[in-house]
């Protein structure tokens, strides 16, 4: 019978009480807007005390979601602080143990790894390390049952952590998470700039780019990298902020970061790519520190696309602002749009960060416009189709366009083309022979 690692940085690191624990938890995931479907197959998230890296870490963990009854094992591997040793170490514990509860561990995945080189027993690394045991209360109130595999790595190649990880890779059961913090106590300037050119690296899948001290993971870290490149994933970076963001001084601060990795044949649903692009790019700018906006290497958004971001709060109009052509990329699109949107629409003030949590997004992908052909205004009613037709109208230096949504509150055809003619600044009794009017189709996704 094996023994429980009980926790060793509880009560400091995060809290020891369990409702106090969970309360943290639940308002840290509760921050991050939802999750990029399908789940990511790898996390790689900061280990320090939850104050200050806690809101970092939640940006990855709550990528799991809706994953909370796929993944039953946790490959979870973080360097080693206390002891200096060679190669990786793995548990004899039956279970580690936090305010939350045990976790079992995997033992057939521990046996499986001790057969493998440079992987050797030695619980005196996991006796006081941190770097694993902050992450498991995050899988605890995530996932529903799930084994751990902890592993501390020590000095050992990249190449020989892959080799490692490879072999536990496992399916869709299984989530690799690999532990570590950036920089360590410049001021917050330099350790901007330092952590922001290691996550360019990380986001590039190279390891050779950074050091130990660009990463203090730097080597789980690295062999993370070198197998994703083997396996040809792809990755997202989610957050990159440090103590200064969070709760500490800035003359001396620590940096965090966050990415997901997934398999190649996992694409997230484009609704959901477009909608995370668009509240991100609005958090970004309502933040006061810099934060990389990752926009997927999808085709799709990088082709030109034209589209209009709708924000409601409380179920009112709170902001709406796009494109009717296509003239950028349409990831670029999104993104610009959403913040023009946000701050710059003149019918509203800026929204502000107290807001977000009660603003829905909506959003809708724009067809070419094509040209109307009509004799006067009653054959261009004639032509409308309600609930299908956006319609943009134009006289000399006024125009206007209504989005097709707008046909649920103006659903007859003239009250539809008379609030568009306002809208344009042309008189409802006009009759303009220079009137032109073109027609689009459009798709809407919306956040749920």
């Amino acid at each position: 019978m094996g023994f429980v690692r009980p926790p060793a940085v509880a009560g400091s690191f995060y809290p020891a009480d369990p409702n106090v624990l969970a309360a943290d938890l639940r308002r840290l995931l509760a921050a991050v807007p939802g999750p990029l479907q399908p789940a990511p197959k790898a996390l790689i998230a900061p280990h320090a005390g939850y104050v200050y890296s806690g809101p970092i870490a939640a940006t990855a963990y709550a990528r799991l979601r809706d994953a909370h009854r796929d993944i039953t094992r946790v490959v979870l591997i973080g360097p080693a602080h206390r002891v200096a040793f060679a190669g990786i170490g793995v548990s004899t514990a039956e279970a580690f143990r936090t305010p939350l509860g045990d976790v079992p561990l995997d033992a057939d995945g521990i046996v499986e790894a001790l057969s493998l080189p440079g992987v050797v027993t030695l619980d005196e690394a996991h006796r006081q390390e941190h770097s694993l045991e902050v992450h498991i209360p995050f899988l605890q109130m995530l996932l529903d049952r799930f084994t751990l595999l902890p592993l501390v790595a020590g000095d050992v190649p990249d190449g020989m952590v892959a080799d490692v990880l490879e072999v536990l890779w496992g399916g869709p059961e299984t989530l690799v998470v690999v532990s570590t913090d950036l920089s360590h106590y410049h001021a917050y300037d330099d350790a901007n700039r330092r952590d922001h050119a290691t996550a360019e690296a990380i986001a590039r899948l190279d390891p050779d780019a950074f050091d130990h001290y660009g990463a203090c993971g730097r080597t789980p870290l690295g062999g993370l990298l070198t197998l994703a490149r083997r396996r040809h994933l792809r990755i997202e970076t989610l957050d990159v902020r440090n103590s200064g963001d969070t709760a500490g001084p800035r003359d001396r601060v620590v940096g965090y970061g966050a990415w997901a990795l997934y398999e190649p044949s996992a694409q997230p649903d484009l609704p959901d790519i477009l909608l995370s692009l668009a509240r991100h790019a609005i958090e970004r700018r309502l933040s006061d520190r810099p934060r990389p906006l990752s926009v997927p290497a999808l085709p799709l958004l990088q082709e030109p696309g034209a589209c209009f971001v709708t924000l409601h709060k409380d179920g009112h109009l709170r902001g709406c602002i796009g494109s009717p052509l296509a003239w950028r990329p349409l990831g670029e699109d999104v993104t610009e749009n959403a913040v023009r949107a946000a701050f710059s629409d003149p019918r509203f003030p800026p929204v502000g960060a107290d807001e977000m949590f009660r603003i829905k997004l909506s959003l809708s992908l724009l067809t070419p416009p094509e040209p109307m052909s009509f004799a006067d205004e009653d054959d261009l009613l004639d032509q409308l189709r309600p609930e299908v037709d956006g319609l943009i109208i134009e006289d000399g230096d006024r125009h206007a366009l209504f989005l097709p949504a707008v046909w649920r509150q103006l659903p007859d055809r003239r009250d539809f083309l008379d609030h568009l003619k306002t809208k344009a600044g042309i008189p409802l009794d006009y009759r303009s022979p220079t009137l032109r009017a073109s027609r689009f189709t459009a798709e809407e996704f919306h956040e749920a």
